[in-house]
């Protein structure tokens, strides 16, 4: 299993703080663009209105992709092994 595969469109979550443009651990996004062919990804944080309030470019390291169906048996066990 792929650690996290991210894709245009995906929903992601920041896995870090980052102060300067006002958003913090967990918040989420979605990714709209593919930068440094995939090295990158530009994320918009919209709010519950569907305004964007930021949008920034974001390394791998800095979200993870959130998954909203089960996990299949065999991914359960590469996720849990170390």
């Amino acid at each position: 299993m792929s650690k996290n595969t991210i894709k245009l469109l995906d929903v992601v979550a920041l896995t870090v703080d980052l102060p300067e443009y006002n958003l913090y651990c967990g918040q989420v996004g979605t990714v709209v663009e593919l930068l440094a062919g995939g090295a990158a990804f530009e994320v918009e944080f919209s709010d519950r209105s569907g305004r964007t309030y930021e949008s920034v470019g974001l390394r791998p390291e800095q979200i993870m992709v959130l998954h909203f169906e089960p996990a299949s048996p065999d991914s359960v066990l590469s996720m849990v092994t170390a």
